[in-house]
């Protein structure tokens, strides 16, 4: 499999064939369980934030399995990787995902009984002889797609964490987490806030604050910006710190972005200087912490707004040795950008 056999319409890379998905999938998932890993083991995030990275990147490589099975023998569609810096699928196959899945009982009523297909597929292989055509594949898979593959548990645009207390004595009280599929740059971002409530309890005020996450902090923007979006919705809540984690780019075959990390590892496949499975993952952490507060408003009506203060953005490159290794020769100058040297993780093995 080449790098130009992916067909690269408008904003998306098709994935063409069932192979093609296979390397695809694999990289995502492989990708994915090393980013957890390595967050946890080089101290990137707290405990209870890792906790919750593992639990959103678990929804996302559930979904991400079920295009798999979806698309595995589907003719017609295909799963279309975004062109912009990502290297995920497009944002839009979430949604169709989910959507699709709203219509279960329907899509199965048209589909033939379990039990009649395994018959068809006993009596093709044993006493014929044959292949199983490619449209009675598609129906098998799509029995298995819509009998296995649970709504509630694929990813989307926005996906709300619970408020738990932090058990920080010195610190806030409360913990709230949410993550979002930006549909600018489709990529998976993961947010924390750190607050204390005023004059309410939890019980009380939970769906609010669940509410107003879900209208102001559904989408990349400035972490500043954010904070006081919901700051001034919710005054109650007192946030004390702010975390934004942006899950990405994944530099591999299958990226078409203008990243130089991205070309780098493409042009190293191209030379088979780099395996086919060869991959990259960047990470950056984004966080704002409460200096003190101000009065906003007139004497008569005036609410407290937080005043915020700015950690240098971390920046983070995890891949395997060799990749490693062509970044450093190729483009030190990018790897001098990142806040630590890049973290190796371990390998894709293919076969």
């Amino acid at each position: 499999m080449s790098v130009n056999q992916i067909v690269t319409p408008l904003d998306s890379a098709v994935l063409e064939t069932k192979e093609q998905y296979a390397v695809y999938f694999k990289i995502v998932q492989h990708a994915f369980n090393e980013l957890v890993k390595s967050i946890s083991q080089h101290s990137i995030c707290n405990e209870l934030e890792v906790t919750y990275i593992e639990q959103y990147c678990e929804l996302l490589l559930y979904s991400i399995e079920a295009f798999r099975v979806k698309y595995l023998y589907d003719e017609e569609e295909k799963l279309k990787v975004d062109l912009t810096e990502s290297g995920f699928p497009n944002y839009l196959e979430f949604r169709y995902l989910y959507n699709d899945l709203s219509l279960k009982k329907e899509h199965l009523s048209k589909l033939p009984k379990i039990e009649e297909i395994k018959s068809q597929f006993l009596e093709k292989l044993l006493k014929e002889k044959e292949d199983i055509r490619k449209d009675k594949l598609y129906q098998a898979a799509s029995i298995v797609y819509y009998n296995s593959v649970d709504q509630k548990f694929i990813y989307r645009k926005f996906v709300q964490g619970k408020i738990i207390r932090t058990k920080d004595e010195f610190g806030p009280e409360y913990m709230v987490s949410w993550s979002f599929y930006d549909v600018t740059y489709n990529r998976p971002f993961i947010c924390f806030m750190y607050f204390d409530l005023y004059k309410d309890t939890i019980d009380n005020y939970t769906e609010k604050i669940y509410k107003v996450l879900e209208s102001v902090a559904d989408r990349d923007m400035e972490l500043d910006m954010m904070a006081y979006a919901i700051d001034k919705k919710l005054t109650k809540v007192w946030p004390k710190k702010l975390r934004k984690l942006d899950l990405g780019p994944l530099h591999n075959v299958f990226a078409k972005d203008e990243l130089k990390i991205t070309h780098t590892i493409l042009q190293g496949i191209v030379n088979k200087n780099l395996d086919l499975s060869s991959f990259a993952i960047s990470l950056s952490i984004e966080e704002i912490n409460s200096i003190g507060d101000w009065n906003e408003g007139s004497f008569f009506n005036f609410s407290k707004v937080q005043v915020w203060e700015k950690s240098k953005p971390e920046k983070y490159l995890l891949s395997p040795h060799r990749v490693m290794q062509t970044l450093y020769d190729q483009i030190p100058q990018e790897i001098n950008k990142l806040s630590k040297d890049p973290i190796e993780i371990e390998a894709l093995k293919l076969q």
